[in-house]
């Protein structure tokens, strides 16, 4: 039986999870840019970035 982190990991590998993880990274992405006031877009983004690159793994 796989453990909750292998079925969590294979669920994101899927296209539909690649779908959902950029959705929410987006979504925090913006919210994080509105609670900044748009001073830190640069850095917001480049946080996503990494963190899909490292969701997509």
């Amino acid at each position: 039986m796989a453990d909750f982190g292998d079925m969590a990991k294979n669920a994101l590998n899927s296209d539909k999870g690649e779908e959902f993880s950029d959705e929410a990274l987006r979504r925090g992405g913006d919210e994080a840019d509105k609670a900044t006031g748009g001073s830190h877009t640069k850095q917001i983004d480049e946080a996503e970035q990494a963190a899909d690159g490292k969701i997509g793994q």
